[in-house]
């Protein structure tokens, strides 16, 4: 896949024959080095799981490759939308292009700039899914799920968007926010899209999302930990973002449900705060301990792992499959990046 990809952006640089549209390219190729590549990889384990013919796997490449691209869009666009510095240990490509144009306008110039590369990569997502050759049957089958997902994690950033700096309790809504922008985004559709290519009928497609919802809520509970546990060091990202930027997490909801009134009234003076420092950080986290919140978010992951694994008992998928998918739900929930 990541031949693919880099194949398809040497080609976009090479016929432009413009230097400003290859350093554009070049910019993309490196944000999109070292990421976890869990969209591709589990659309060629919803092929694998409905049973896909070796013949296809050149065609499954090429539209995981396609998710891929439309992720380094969805990416580029929330963190300019999140306003952050770093992503993948590397600065984000808003702040590279500002830097680039050192003068009074250069940190609108790198938000705008930054704007139209991701609109280029969900452009050339789309170019990469038709280099695919897709069958008449299979384009029928895939094409309105990757608008489905398209759509889905649209609404989830929107929902994200809305709930940023405004702390409730509510627990629910930021599990509906889960769902949108990460289960279903992440995981279920990419398995979707997957199976779907092998011709997979609705039975394995239910089975896919028993599998997937609890899988993706897990996923994103873990990304809300380490987003405020997590070693920069291993998660590329500071883990001041998410508190000074005031994210309404599952984990911020059950704190601010579990506690006082004095607890409540600190969470709220210190999470949004755009210049808590790591010792104000540091008292965030004891209210997290001291709520349970912390441990109740470990309970909610494992308990999700359990339901995805048990959706696998079940499933009518190939015996390879299950055991990937296995290792895989695993491995995103233990995961420390």
């Amino acid at each position: 896949m990541d031949t693919v990809l880099v194949d398809f952006l040497e080609s976009r640089s090479e016929n432009s024959g413009n230097p400003h549209m290859a350093r554009l390219v070049t910019l993309l190729e490196e944000f999109m080095m070292g990421g976890k590549r869990i969209r591709p990889v589990l659309t060629v384990m919803g092929w694998q799981a409905a049973g896909g013919e070796s013949s296809d796997l050149a065609a499954v490449v090429r539209v995981a490759a396609s998710l891929e691209m439309f992720h380094a869009f969805a990416l580029i666009h929330d963190d300019i939308m999140d306003d952050s510095d770093t992503r993948r240990g590397r600065p984000t490509v808003h702040r590279v292009l500002a830097g680039e144009r050192g003068d009074d306008r250069a940190e609108r110039f790198g938000m705008g700039a930054a704007v139209l590369l991701g609109d280029l990569a969900f452009a050339w997502s789309d170019q990469l899914l038709h280099t695919a050759n897709l069958t008449a049957v299979q384009s029928a089958a895939v094409l309105p799920l990757v608008g489905e997902m398209r759509t889905e994690v649209m609404f989830g950033q929107y929902l994200d968007l809305r709930a940023t700096g405004e702390l409730t309790d509510d627990v629910d809504a930021t599990l509906t926010v889960n769902r949108y922008k990460t289960a279903k985004y992440t995981v279920e559709r990419p398995l979707h899209i997957g199976a779907a290519l092998a011709g997979a009928g609705a039975e394995a497609l239910a089975a896919c999302s028993a599998f997937a919802l609890p899988l993706g809520e897990a996923f994103q509970l873990r990304d809300d930990l380490l987003g405020v546990y997590g070693d920069v060091r291993d998660t590329g990202k500071s883990r001041l973002d998410d508190l000074r930027a005031g994210k309404n997490t599952t984990l911020v909801a059950l704190a601010l449900r579990a506690g006082d009134a004095a607890q409540g009234a600190r969470l709220r003076a210190l999470i949004g705060d755009p210049q808590l420092d790591e010792a104000g950080a540091e008292e965030v986290r004891a209210l997290f301990a001291s709520t349970g919140a912390r441990d109740a978010v470990e309970r909610m992951i494992d308990e999700r792992l359990r339901q995805a694994l048990r959706a696998l008992e079940t499933a009518p998928f190939t015996a390879d499959a299950v055991t990937a998918l296995k290792q895989l739900a695993v491995t995103a929930t233990r995961r420390n990046s």
